[in-house]
C-alpha cells in the first residue's frame, strides 16, 4: 500500500482507530487487563476526534476503559493515527530507508516526534520468533563508522573504531543481521552467531577467505564450507560466490551513507532490523507483492510500548558513528 492509497484508505483518525481495534481483536474485543470479551462501547469525542470511542470492561471486578492503542506502540501518542499511517508507508516503501528530517518536511512535526516516531515503526520490525537458514548460505561481515586504521609495518586494516556487523543470508531465502560490537570481528564472536542461525538442514556454506570462519563453524559444516578468495579478485566460481550478502549489505551502506549521514550505535540494531525486514520481504520473481504494510501494522498493535525516556536512556558504551 503506497501513500496515496493509504491517503484514500484512512481519511480520519476514526477510520484508523477502527482497522486498529479489527487487526487486534479480529475475534471480537477483549478487555487489555483482565481478557474479558464482556465489553461495552461508549462515544468519547475530543476536539480533534468527534467520532472518538472507548471500551469499557463490563466485569465488576475490572471495569477497565480502553482503546486500541492501549499497549501498544501507539501507547500514548499524540500524534494523529493518518500521520502515523502516512509516516509506516513511507519506511516500509523506501529501499534504502527514510531519515528523521525527511518525516519531519513530508509530515509537518518536529525532528524530535518523527525520530521517535520512525524508532517505533522499527521497534515493531524487530522478528523474535526466527527460522534456521538452510540450503546454501553465505556469511560475511561487514563495518559501520569509525575510521580505517593502517598499521605502516604491515599495510593491513584494523577496525578498532568500528562496528562490525555480520550478515547471513539463505540463497532465495531470509537475510539475517547481527552486530557484534565494536572492533574486528573475530570466531569468539561469530561461532554463537552461527550455531544460534544456521539450521542442520544447510547444504553448503560459502564465505570469503578469512581465517576466523573455518573456526567459527561447526565441526558437521566443515566439510560443506567454500570460500571464495577475494584477495586474489575471484568474485565468482560457479556457485561459489558471496554476491548475495553483499548485495545486502550495499543496501544497508547506501541508507546510512544517503538517507541517515551517521547512526548512533546504540539503535544500530533497530537500523539493521529494518533493512533485514524490508529485505526479507522484497517483491520476488514470480511471486505476489508482498502486503509489507498491512503485515507491520499488524505488528505494531502487539508489540509493547517503547516509552521516549527508555529510547533515550543513556548505554553503557554509548557511541556515535562517523560518515563513511
Amino acid at each position: 500500500m503506497n501513500l496515496i492509497e493509504v491517503q484514500k484508505t484512512f481519511k480520519s483518525d476514526d477510520e484508523c482507530m477502527e482497522h486498529l481495534a479489527q487487526l487486534r481483536w479480529p475475534d471480537g474485543i477483549r478487555c487489555v487487563t483482565c481478557g474479558s470479551k464482556e465489553v461495552k462501547q461508549y462515544a468519547s469525542p475530543t476536539k480533534k476526534q468527534l467520532n472518538r470511542k472507548i471500551y469499557q470492561c463490563s466485569e465488576p471486578t475490572c471495569n477497565q476503559q480502553f482503546t486500541a492503542t492501549v499497549g501498544t506502540i501507539f501507547h500514548d501518542t499524540h500524534l494523529p493515527l493518518t500521520k502515523w499511517f502516512m509516516a509506516l508507508a513511507l519506511i516500509v516503501d523506501a529501499k534504502k530507508s527514510v531519515s528523521a528530517n525527511q518525516i519531519k518536511r513530508h509530515l509537518g512535526v518536529g525532528y524530535k516526534t518523527a525520530w521517535y516516531l520512525a524508532h517505533r515503526i522499527r521497534k515493531a520490525m524487530e522478528d523474535t520468533d526466527i527460522t534456521p537458514l538452510s540450503g546454501t548460505v553465505e556469511i560475511d561481515e561487514t563495518y559501520v563508522g569509525g575510521k580505517t586504521i593502517r598499521r605502516s609495518n604491515r599495510g593491513n586494516r584494523k577496525y578498532e573504531s568500528k562496528d562490525a556487523v555480520v550478515g547471513m543470508i539463505e540463497r532465495g531465502g531470509e537475510l539475517r543481521f547481527r552486530h557484534i560490537g565494536k572492533g574486528s570481528a573475530t570466531t569468539k564472536k561469530v561461532r554463537p552467531l552461527i550455531r544460534e542461525l544456521v539450521g542442520p538442514n544447510v547444504e553448503r556454506i560459502v564465505t570469503d577467505e578469512s581465517s576466523i570462519y573455518p573456526f567459527a563453524l561447526r565441526p558437521d559444516l566443515g566439510r560443506i564450507h567454500r570460500t571464495i578468495c577475494h584477495k586474489d579478485h575471484h568474485y565468482v566460481e560457479g556457485e561459489i560466490h558471496t554476491n548475495t550478502i553483499e548485495s545486502a549489505f550495499s543496501l544497508l551502506k547506501r541508507g546510512i551513507m544517503g538517507s541517515f549521514h551517521k547512526v548512533s550505535i546504540k539503535h544500530l540494531p533497530r537500523y539493521l532490523a529494518e533493512f533485514e525486514y524490508r529485505f526479507n520481504r522484497r517483491e520476488r520473481k514470480g511471486e505476489p507483492k508482498p502486503a509489507i504494510f498491512a503485515e507491520t501494522l499488524r505488528r505494531m498493535v502487539k508489540v509493547k510500548p517503547m516509552p521516549f525516556a527508555q529510547l533515550t536512556a543513556k548505554p553503557k558504551l554509548q557511541d556515535m558513528t562517523e560518515p563513511f
